[in-house]
């Protein structure tokens, strides 16, 4: 049984493997004219190297159990014994002798099998550290990705509203110039515009980072350009109920079944601990080889010797030794039951609270999309036509700009968290799927 498991996780992630390998063909994004989320994080779970690390501590790990399950290697010995320091000749004494012996040592049983059950419950832990980095690296992937989307839409956003403040200025200058305008008017929409100018620059510096951690992520050159579509459908289905989601979480998520099998392997450390008052045992034999004749009146050649021994380690100390080991494997079993149990709830508190961000993006997207964004383009396009017509005053007309420039980052921006905060709660429950 414990070698199909092994061979299935196996399986399981050099399927995984293959799977990024098909979609990733080479290690770079600049084979993407358009990177997209799944491109993003498909690069990076091929090439990420702290990914590649906790791959290999899993390998590594899976290669322990039968190491620790299979007996000691015996001990071959070889000795000469009882030479007569007179003369070193092997004929002069009875017992002198060159001896070639073997020993092997048998833990009591169950010991074994119980050292190779803690080894393949560890390793199955570790497994599960692939799969729980696996998914903290999507979703980083994935927030980095809408970050970046976010930025540049804010870029736009500012290009977009640097061209309105320009037709101001436009408007402006012109009633100046007709005596219908003040010359303040000119000034405070130049301010206007390069405080836009400013945001920009913070914008495009902001993205230059968000650059370099997501190219991180894809173990890539930090400064290889990026490119993101920019037009994407924001409709989401609507997600499972909080506690479906919470009991999928339970079963699903690589960090919880991970504490499940610590908590088995402190159940087995437990056990073997119990089994130490029991003793161990080595058994050894030995062949002696003589030479020379035997004293009358028996005579004759002669015979080899033949030995075999049995050792037993007495558990002698166990008041001292073994049952206070007995009592630190209680500790740690329930340290382990705390440990997933503590888990368990933050793994729930998690979903709650992605959930409450997602709905939360969710509604303020749909409120700008549909009722303030088109109110407030409204306002802007009235204000202008009233200010050419003397009957706005010209410090409105740009607070109504301003306040339709920042409504309209506030809607990309519950775009991005509201995608952020679906990626947080697939990685907090561990599958992707997770709609009604």
């Amino acid at each position: 049984m414990r070698m199909i498991n092994t061979l299935l996780i196996t399986l399981f992630l050099l399927s995984a493997e293959q799977l990024s390998a098909k979609q990733v063909n080479m290690h770079s994004a600049s084979e993407y004219d358009v990177l997209t989320e799944q491109n993003a994080i498909a690069l990076a779970l091929a090439n990420n190297p702290n990914l590649a690390q906790i791959k290999a501590r899993y390998e590594a790990m899976k290669s322990i159990p039968s190491q620790v399950g299979t007996l000691p290697d015996p001990i071959l010995t070889l000795g000469a014994m009882n030479f007569p320091t007179d003369s070193f000749d092997r004929s002069q004494e009875g017992m002198t002798q060159l001896q070639i012996g073997v020993s092997q040592a048998f833990p009591f049983p169950g010991k074994l099998s119980l050292k190779e059950d803690i080894a393949e419950f560890e390793a199955k832990a570790a497994y599960y550290d692939v799969a729980e980095m696996r998914l903290l690296l999507t979703k980083n992937v994935s927030n980095k990705w809408w970050q970046l989307f976010y930025l540049d839409r804010a870029i736009e956003t500012v290009d977009k509203n640097q061209a309105l403040l320009k037709q101001f200025i436009e408007v402006a200058k012109t009633k100046y110039t007709t005596g219908k305008g003040l010359q303040q008017d000119v000034l405070l929409s130049q301010l206007e515009l390069s405080k836009l100018i400013n945001h920009k620059i913070q914008i495009v510096a902001l993205k230059a980072t968000q650059i370099i951690q997501l190219n991180i992520l894809m173990d890539i050159t930090p400064r290889s350009p990026i490119t993101l579509a920019n037009k994407l459908s924001f409709n989401q289905p609507h997600l499972l109920a909080e506690e479906q989601l919470y009991q999928l979480a339970i079963r699903s998520r690589p960090l919880l079944q991970k504490h499940k099998q610590l908590i088995s392997a402190a159940n087995s450390r437990l056990d073997l601990a119990e089994r130490d008052y029991y003793p161990d045992f080595n058994i050894g034999v030995t062949y002696g080889d003589r030479i020379g004749q035997n004293s009358q009146p028996m005579g004759g050649d002669r015979a080899d010797l033949f030995s075999i021994k049995l050792g037993i380690k007495i558990p002698l100390f166990a008041s001292t030794k073994q049952s206070y080991r007995v009592k630190q494997r209680i500790s740690e079993q329930f340290k382990s039951k705390y440990a997933y149990l503590d888990e368990s709830n933050q793994v729930k508190a998690d979903i709650a609270r992605y959930i409450t961000d997602y709905r939360r993006s969710e509604q303020q997207r749909s409120l700008f999309e549909t009722g303030i964004l088109p109110q407030a383009r409204q306002t802007v396009q009235s204000m202008l036509v009233g200010y050419q017509v003397s009957e706005v005053d010209f410090l409105n007309l740009v607070g109504s700009q301003v306040t339709l420039f920042n409504y309209e980052l506030q809607f990309w921006q519950s775009v991005s968290q509201s995608n952020q905060a679906l990626a947080s709660i697939q990685a907090s429950i561990g599958k992707e799927y997770i709609y009604e």
